[in-house]
């Protein structure tokens, strides 16, 4: 009983000087090696493809809400003079519908504006591609232009105006919408292959150090040190690096993102320039090494705790 007792108190003694330093038993690089950096870029890949698709939603939505409402009237005749008449009349008509928030005729010199850079400047429009350019009339409705809204826009065209088309803006740019739907999907996929590498990285990391550490470990179980005291030495040791390549990749890909978005904010284009990200996708790119430091500690730890049962 006596030397069971001693054997006993010898291990909680054991246990209590491992709680009180049981950093110094496991050697810890700080920053110092290849796996603060590895943290680092794969954080930087997954802030950059995050930055991306939310960006690209940003656009979706953006453009959804502005052409929603949108309706083009094309007056098609190819005389001059009966299409002007025909422009006239179909706005007199479109003044009686009730859906319609407001409407104008686009003038013949933004027309050609719109033609002329693919033909060069100071030159007739109508004259170089040989074909009469339509009379546009831009409607915004009141609500999201609906099949049974549009239908209603032609029927009331039909007397005023034979050749007049109609057309939702929504519909010819839906291709454009469900191309860049496909590419914020991808951005996505990126994002949590990225996090499945940065997971895998860590495993190989602490099976590493558990290899190069096995007989200290095994000197600090004899020692009284538990499993459970073991891994948090790893964990903590995985963590400060997670952590220090984490805001080093977040650094890195804000300047990316900064220097990118200037690029395509000076394109000045419609698209392009809605897709500006707006505070709450900031606040979601800052918390990318946040997440990325639990997921190394919470991969470090349960690594560690798996190969120690394997070990004992």
């Amino acid at each position: 009983m006596k030397a069971r007792a001693r054997k006993n108190a010898g291990i909680a003694r054991g246990r209590r000087l491992f709680a009180g330093a049981e950093a110094k038993f496991v050697p810890q690089a700080r920053l110092s090696g290849p796996m603060p950096w590895v943290i680092a870029i794969m954080v930087a890949m997954t802030a950059i493809a995050l930055a991306a698709g939310l960006a690209l939603g940003n656009t979706v939505t953006s453009a959804t809400a502005e052409i929603s409402g949108g309706v083009t009237v094309q007056v098609v005749e190819p005389r001059e003079d009966v299409r002007q008449q025909e422009a006239a009349r179909a706005l007199d008509a479109l003044k009686g519908e009730s859906a319609i928030a407001s409407m104008r005729l686009v003038p013949q010199e933004e027309l050609d504006a719109l033609v002329s850079p693919w033909l060069g400047g100071g030159v007739d429009v109508t004259a170089s591609i040989g074909v009469p350019v339509p009379a546009l009339i831009d409607v915004r409705l009141k609500q999201a232009a609906t099949p049974e809204r549009i239908a209603a826009i032609r029927r009331a065209l039909a007397p005023a105006a034979p050749s007049a088309r109609v057309d939702a803006q929504a519909e010819w740019l839906k291709p454009v919408f469900d191309a860049i739907v496909s590419l914020q999907w991808l951005a996505l996929v990126l994002v949590a292959l990225l996090a499945m590498a940065l997971s895998a990285a860590v495993l190989l990391a602490a099976r590493s150090a558990l290899g190069a550490n096995r007989d200290t470990i095994e000197i600090v179980h004899l020692l009284g040190g538990t499993d459970a005291q073991i891994a948090r030495v790893f964990q903590r040791s995985l963590g400060v690096d997670a952590a220090g390549g984490g805001l080093v990749g977040l650094l890195l890909a804000g300047i990316v993102i900064v220097v990118l978005g200037r690029r395509f904010a000076g394109l000045s284009a419609g698209l392009v320039s809605s897709g500006a990200l707006v505070w709450s996708d900031w606040l979601l790119l800052v918390l990318v090494p946040l997440l990325a430091t639990a997921l190394a500690m919470i991969t470090a730890r349960l690594t560690v705790m798996h190969a120690l049962r394997k070990m004992l």
